[in-house]
């Protein structure tokens, strides 16, 4: 009944959005105008500030366009890759990047096809795709025996990089990983953000923030100001069909230690998901985050920072 409400949801949401253009575009996948991307980075740029530590921005080629990389931390730091999640663009790790760069080097890349600073040039990826691209990122900077901590969509899209051969990822952390061990815990709830989609409105959008985030008062003006925008603008969440929870053999597959993080009041996960993570992967550790909801780096920054740094060191 989940799974069926879940591919309602976004069926409706999928007719709803392509009804408005008779011709696919891969832009469709990001702005429309030169006006909305001016605006959206405009707010992007203003919300990495937040980072408040020193960082550079490159841009990299890739076979399906550039895929743009924050880097910070020291040079001599172990690796980490930071992927971030839907629309929520690498500016989201503002609460818990100044504990993570202290004695790692951050390659924090955005997504390619969200609105952020990478840009698409090519036909939608699909999930092998997506390793090629990431695979890309990491061959440029010569990443070996790196760590990687997903969040959301981020976190199924560091799962799915896990169960290839093909790179050489360490230390796992997922943070309230979307699609990943299960279809969403409460899709009527979920189902919100799809409808904000469809007919967005700042109202409409605090009210969903309401919904993920138990501390929503948290959230930085400025960040918010920013993902509200990649909310209205984003045509990105077609995606979201071929993110199918991984089958029991795919995650025997994964050898590597992993972190799971969920928020008590999760409404994308439950203690549900991290009982099959339990059993499903072979080095596993787990963690509930009292008083925290899918945001649960903002509504918890400094419980999920503790356990991220003890779990890494």
């Amino acid at each position: 009944m989940l799974k069926l409400y879940f591919r309602l949801a976004v069926v409706l949401f999928l007719v709803t959005s392509c009804s408005s253009s008779k011709k696919a575009k891969f832009d469709d996948y990001v702005f429309k105008t030169r006006t909305e991307e001016v605006k959206y980075q405009t707010a992007y740029d203003k919300a990495l500030k937040l980072w408040n530590i020193p960082y550079t921005e490159e841009d990299v080629k890739t076979s399906f366009g550039t895929a743009h990389v924050i880097i910070a931390g020291p040079k001599n730091g172990k690796d980490l890759v930071l992927l971030h999640g839907m629309d929520a663009s690498s500016t989201m790790w503002y609460p818990n990047i100044k504990t993570l760069a202290k004695n790692h080097r951050i390659y924090a890349i955005d997504f390619i096809m969200e609105p952020n600073k990478s840009n698409l040039t090519t036909k939608p990826l699909s999930s092998d795709n997506i390793v090629v691209f990431y695979n890309e990122v990491f061959s440029y900077y010569k990443l070996k025996k790196f760590d990687i901590i997903g969040a959301s969509r981020g976190g199924w899209i560091a799962t799915l990089l896990a169960t290839q051969k093909s790179n050489s990822i360490d230390k796992i952390v997922l943070l309230s990983p979307a699609q990943t061990f299960k279809f969403l815990d409460k899709p009527r709830k979920t189902s919100s953000a799809l409808l904000l989609k469809l007919f967005p409105s700042e109202k409409k959008f605090s009210k969903t923030l309401s919904t993920f985030s138990t501390h929503p008062e948290n959230i930085s003006v400025i960040y918010k100001r920013q993902f509200y925008l990649a909310n209205k603008y984003a045509k990105s969440n077609s995606s979201m069909l071929k993110m199918m929870p991984f089958s029991d053999k795919e995650l025997e597959s994964i050898q590597n230690p992993v972190l799971i993080l969920i928020g008590d009041k999760d409404v994308i996960n439950s203690e549900e998901s991290l009982d099959r993570a339990k059993k499903h992967l072979v080095n596993c550790k787990t963690k509930t985050v009292k008083d925290a909801g899918h945001f649960l780096t903002i509504d918890q920054p400094k419980v999920v920072n503790d356990a991220i740094i003890n779990f890494l060191d």
